[in-house]
């Protein structure tokens, strides 16, 4: 039964394919809506082209950038103070962390601590 269908199909496609080729003619591919002229884009191109921007002055900066100054050049330091600090620095007292006064004698800590031990944990 699928056969004869078969059959039958593929005659009737014969018969109309010979009928439409006397009636079929080549045509061009007809432009799409991507290939055709875009106006927006037209538009603005010419727009872009036609653009004219002002000429840069050297007056535009004025009211926007301050102008450069120099800057103070620093005051040295007073040299009679630098001497005079640096004595003061030489005849001070060294002091030095843990050192005892001179005539006494130094204490010794023991940093080290023994816990005591226990007669129950020595059986192991």
């Amino acid at each position: 039964m699928i056969l004869s269908t078969l059959r039958i199909s593929r005659s009737a496609f014969g018969r109309t394919s010979c009928r439409q080729g006397v009636f079929q003619r080549r045509t061009l591919i007809a432009p799409t809506a991507v290939r055709q002229a875009d106006l927006v884009q037209d538009l603005y191109l010419n727009a872009l082209k036609a653009y004219k921007s002002t000429p840069i002055k050297a007056s535009d900066s004025e009211g926007h950038v301050q102008k450069w100054s120099a800057p103070k050049t620093p005051v040295s330091p007073e040299e009679g103070n630098i001497t005079n600090e640096l004595k003061a620095y030489e005849e001070q007292q060294v002091d030095v962390e843990g050192q005892v006064a001179s005539g006494t004698a130094a204490v010794e800590e023991d940093w080290f601590e023994e816990e005591p031990e226990e007669e129950a944990h020595s059986s192991h």
